[in-house]
């Protein structure tokens, strides 16, 4: 954790959860710098996680109120919170698996609605902390506890799927992309609506040891290699783009 951001961090936390070469204490710098940048008073931000690996990013670690919910829970519990107190910046920070398959129902329905949350979802494309197990990003043919031959079904993409929803701000960015996941995130609470910002996170443990990545080092180049922005893609033939993630923001125009 960067020196200047500790005074964000809960007395007595010294270590962080995750296992070595994760992408979400990364994402956990991130989330903390843009608070930073934007000066908010954390006595005024709720952070929401529910549970699996990066619902361990705010609770306990943000020295700021926190609630750790039920698994796929987070977003349910965090409109209860923002009806309650509509003054509250409420944050969902949680997992792939958490927010998108168990808790997928919410997720949809909270786009839909347009409710003032701003969520992000740190996707490792697998259920990290539970067992390894499929989830519904995992890409197709990769191997996971419960697809031993490797999965046969398309993954969502989380981006589309929330778009479609109704949600009114939606970005995708990696870890290795910094600077763009801050500016989302600063981005997120200037609007007064559901956002919705997917950060790609890799798993070396769950993941990785399962699909034959050497390093956690690999895994980061991987992404730096096919992580691309939209304005490269519009200038790439459709079969250049079939193993590339396009990273940015997103409309329905």
């Amino acid at each position: 954790m960067a020196r200047d951001l500790e005074k964000y961090l809960r007395p007595g936390v010294q270590t962080t959860p995750f296992c070595p070469g994760c992408g979400h204490g990364i994402l956990m710098n991130l989330i903390l710098r843009a608070i930073d940048e934007l000066n908010l008073n954390m006595n005024e931000v709720l952070f929401v996680s529910g549970i699996g690996c990066a619902a361990w990013i705010p609770s306990p670690n943000f020295n700021a109120d926190t609630l750790h919910t039920l698994h796929g829970r987070a977003i349910a519990f965090a409109t209860g919170a923002k009806m309650f107190n509509p003054k509250l910046k409420t944050m969902v920070v949680s997992g792939d698996g958490d927010l998108t398959s168990i808790g997928g129902n919410h997720l949809i329905h909270a786009a839909r609605r347009d409710i003032d949350l701003k969520v992000i979802c740190a996707n490792n494309m697998i259920y990290g902390m539970t067992g390894g197990q499929m989830a519904s990003t995992t890409p197709e043919g990769a191997y996971t506890s419960t697809s031993m031959d490797g999965n046969p079904y398309r993954p969502f993409d989380l981006c589309k799927l929330v778009l479609g929803a109704g949600g009114s701000y939606v970005a995708r960015y990696s870890v290795t992309q910094p600077l763009s996941v801050i500016n989302a995130i600063k981005k997120s609470f200037s609007i007064n609506g559901f956002t919705f910002i997917e950060v790609l996170s890799p798993c070396p443990t769950q993941f990785g040891r399962r699909n034959r990545f050497d390093s956690p080092a690999d895994m980061l180049k991987i992404l730096m290699d096919r992580c691309i922005t939209t304005e490269e893609a519009v200038t790439l033939p459709e079969n250049e783009l079939k193993d590339k993630i396009i990273t940015g923001e997103f409309s329905n125009e």
